[in-house]
């Protein structure tokens, strides 16, 4: 090989390698629920998308058509970077975000594992493999079969990933990570969670020992063992072999930024569970079963709940130290990790939070027509304080406000509900426990009105749908925009109303949302509610009599 090239190759391959491990992290915390461990006996599948880096916004691939021997280009999910060609199919599949017109979901964690094995020369990463799969699949095990085949043919470039993989019958877990630079292919192993049951992950990887002769529940690639012994990584008997510990040995990063996660749901779906906060406190080596059944059904209004968790009623809470100060914050800012007087600290790390970019919750139910049974709730910004609007599979088109394009990172806009939700949700958090509750009341009614509406919507899309299931669509398109489009201008007027309630660090009386004044137009009793009295007796404790007023 010529060694110009050769150099060429190298470096390319370390600055990858940069961007893999240097770039900001992305996180995410997914619950998958099986049909019957749901109340309606639907099928579930939750994502937060959680990076500073990532804007909240909702993507759209319609179906298509294409003529044989073409090809498509593959850009890297995260770094743009042009990996390679594929070869195309001669029809795909709609999708919406991450769920297509076939009710088939997938969504995923990022666990890393070893960075010897990422392959630097593969094709295809994580994002491109989800969506890809997505245009191709009309049932869970068959978005196995395609996500397995591609990796095996064009190679992977990412490092660990957990993959949630649904459709409206069934669950699956699959856990892939690569071989190493210039090996293509990777080792995996998927499992069907119990339709009774509820899994979680959350950027660790969870699959431990699995059934070897279980072909209806367990699909393993057939060197998933033989090469985590040559790499030495493994040395025991088969039936023995755990590839979380194989591939990504327990650390305390991921036992207590990671699995708190899983635990916190946990415990709150299956009292039980509350007994391994040992094991996310390091007292007990008794790891998270990898799913549990819940105590009763979960709701989907228990989903979008679990995925606003802050660690309320643990060990883990956040809103009882000094960092909630002064007004009982339930959050950190980043960074997670620092340092002071030579020792590391870090913040717990809940599922919802300021760095959510976007989150949601996909339905899939087996008994209505695919377009209708399939229901991306969606929202942007911090799940906290977002609300959950439907958005059908059935649509064509992606409502305005979520639409790609529309703002960025960069460039505030009023049209974009990402950036209208952030300024919501920054009042929040200079005034936490004064403004979250007003925010959350809002938030409560309009997600309430819209799960009443449902039946009577769904009903009339059934009837469309016997009519033409043109008809339906154009119908479904029209709701979910005009729901967003309601939304949009209720949390504008939410944030007004935040604004002259809560200026200048006072509060102006109001009554259901009306402001008192005196006759006159002007407030009546405007309050100063000052700070807490734990953030009183820090001053004066940091301060000693320096504020005292003497001789009063």
């Amino acid at each position: 090989m010529n060694h110009r090239i050769s150099l060429l190759k190298k470096v390319t391959s370390c600055i990858t390698l940069y961007l893999l491990f240097n770039a900001p992290s992305f996180a995410g915390t997914n619950i998958i629920v099986g049909k019957d461990a749901s109340t309606d006996g639907s099928t579930f599948c939750t994502y937060s998308a959680d990076s500073y880096y990532l804007y909240g916004e909702l993507s759209f691939y319609p179906e298509s058509s294409y003529s044989k021997y073409t090809q498509t280009k593959i850009y890297g999910w995260d770094t743009h970077k042009y990996q390679g060609k594929i070869d195309q199919v001669a029809s795909t599949y709609a999708v919406l975000g991450n769920i297509n017109e076939h009710q088939v979901c997938i969504t995923e964690s990022t666990f890393g594992g070893r960075k010897e094995l990422i392959d630097t020369t593969g094709v295809l990463d994580y994002g491109n493999l989800i969506y890809i799969t997505l245009q191709r699949s009309k049932t869970a095990q068959e978005a196995i079969q395609v996500m397995t085949d591609l990796v095996a043919k064009y190679g992977y470039c990412s490092s660990g990933e957990t993959f949630s993989i649904a459709d409206p019958n069934e669950i699956w877990l699959m856990e892939m990570i690569g071989k190493g630079p210039d090996v293509k292919g990777a080792v995996w192993v998927a499992l069907k969670v119990p339709d009774n049951c509820i899994c979680v992950h959350a950027n660790h990887s969870r699959i431990t020992t699995f059934p070897l002769n279980d072909r209806l529940n367990c699909r393993y690639s057939k060197d998933v063992i033989s090469f985590a012994k040559e790499k030495g990584y493994f040395d025991g008997r088969n039936k023995d072999f755990s590839f979380s510990d194989a591939y990504d040995p327990m650390s305390f990063n991921a036992r207590r930024f990671c699995d708190s996660r899983v635990w916190t749901i946990y415990k709150n779906i299956n009292k039980e569970s509350a007994k391994y906060i040992d094991y996310i406190l390091g007292k007990s080596d008794e790891p998270l079963p990898l799913w549990i059944r819940p105590d009763e059904n979960v709701s989907l209004l228990q989903l979008k709940n679990l995925m606003r968790d802050h660690f309320e009623n643990s060990p883990l809470s956040l809103a009882n130290d000094p960092g909630s100060e002064p007004f009982g914050a339930e959050y950190r800012y980043e960074p997670r990790t620092w340092e002071m007087d030579g020792k590391k600290y870090f913040n717990e790390n809940p599922i919802a939070s300021p760095k959510n970019a976007f989150s949601f919750i996909a339905q899939m139910r087996n008994w209505l027509p695919d377009k209708l049974g399939g229901v991306l709730w969606f929202g942007v910004d911090d799940a906290t304080f977002t609300v959950y609007v439907p958005i059908y599979c059935g649509t064509n088109q992606v409502p305005f406000c979520f639409r790609e394009g529309n703002g960025s990172l960069l460039k505030f806009s009023w049209d974009a509900a990402y950036w209208v939700f952030n300024w919501v949700s920054s009042m929040a958090y200079a005034k936490y426990k004064y403004v979250a509750p007003d925010i959350q009341k809002v938030q409560a009614d309009f997600e309430q009105k819209l799960e009443d509406n449902l039946q009577v919507v769904e009903e009339a899309a059934q009837s469309l749908y016997k009519k033409s299931p043109e008809y339906a669509t154009r119908f479904l398109t029209e709701y979910s925009e005009n729901q967003a489009n309601l939304m949009m201008e209720q949390w504008k007027a939410l944030g007004a109303f935040l604004m002259v309630k809560y200026t200048d660090g006072n509060i102006k009386r109001e009554r259901n949302g009306k402001f008192i004044d005196n006759g006159w137009g002007v407030p009546e009793d405007i309050q100063t509610p000052g700070y807490s009295d734990k953030f009183y007796r820090d001053i004066i404790k940091e301060t000693g009599d320096k504020y005292e007023m003497k001789g009063e």
